[in-house]
């Protein structure tokens, strides 16, 4: 895992991405990649010959413009290996288009407080369609510790190993592991499974089962996001499809809304 994909907009989230993207790089020896994306907003004209999307675009192309400047000061005082690249496009696609060569990709959970840019959708669609795992950070946390305290939810699925295994690297330099399953009747494979699968890593993890009581799985694993004591979260993303995932109010998606700790993912 040495290429950190990292979106650079000038939004509500930016900080807690940059800074989770520099630790991690660092923390990896990596390269990080920002990509400065200037979205692309079609908009009907407004009926008196003037056309609002290009209006808007030039604005966008201003704020991000200035952004650029900032923040380009910002990286070379930086102790990282980096480069910048900029891109004109919908937001979801750009990121996906650049993702070919990278090992992750640092966006934002939901803006708690911004409906724009809407990055529970662009998270999503990233977790599905770019086969890269995805690092999607809460916005009111600065920085991402990888020394720390890492939670592995488990089920068996195919996208829970995924995310197990494209997390090794980060994994071997957490202080302690603890892989987390809710008996709900859905595992698939038993967690001693990923525990022996990290062991052939150097990772030696500890494993803590719940019963869910009727309770949501959902519930239950934010709580223990909620606790404190763990710095992230590794978990597959939407193991149901996107759909079912909505209907049902599914984990990937409540965790993208509500979780207080950065989420590790991969479908």
């Amino acid at each position: 895992m040495k290429n950190i994909l990292l979106l650079i907009h000038d939004d509500a989230g930016q900080e807690a991405r940059l800074q989770a993207a520099l630790d991690i790089t660092r923390a990896l020896g990596g390269h990080l990649k920002c990509l400065d994306v200037t979205p692309m907003t079609v908009l009907p004209g407004d009926g008196y010959g003037s056309d609002g999307s290009a209006v808007m675009l030039a604005y966008e192309q201003q704020q991000e413009s200035a952004n650029k400047a900032r923040l380009l000061k910002r990286m070379e005082a930086e102790d990282v290996s980096w480069e910048w690249a900029d891109a004109t496009g919908l937001m979801a696609q750009c990121l996906e288009d650049a993702a070919r060569t990278a090992d992750l990709i640092v966006v934002n959970r939901q803006l708690d407080d911004c409906p724009t840019p809407d990055m529970r959708g662009i998270c999503t669609g990233l977790v599905v369609k770019s086969g890269v795992p995805v690092l999607a950070v809460p916005e009111d946390v600065i920085g991402f510790d990888a020394a720390g305290n890492a939670l592995v939810a488990w089920d068996g699925s195919a996208a829970a190993a995924a995310a197990l295994t494209a997390a090794v690297p980060l994994l071997q330099l957490a202080t302690s592991v603890t892989i987390f399953e809710v008996e709900d009747g859905s595992i698939k494979s038993p967690a001693e499974e990923a525990a022996t699968y990290l062991s052939r890593h150097g990772v030696h993890p500890m494993v803590v089962a719940d019963k869910s009581y009727g309770d949501r799985t959902s519930g239950i694993l934010l709580a223990k996001a909620r606790s404190g004591v763990f710095d992230y979260l590794v978990m597959g993303g939407f193991s149901h499809s996107r759909f079912v995932e909505a209907l049902l109010g599914g984990v990937t998606r409540r965790m993208l809304t509500e979780s207080p700790i950065p989420l590790f993912l991969a479908h």
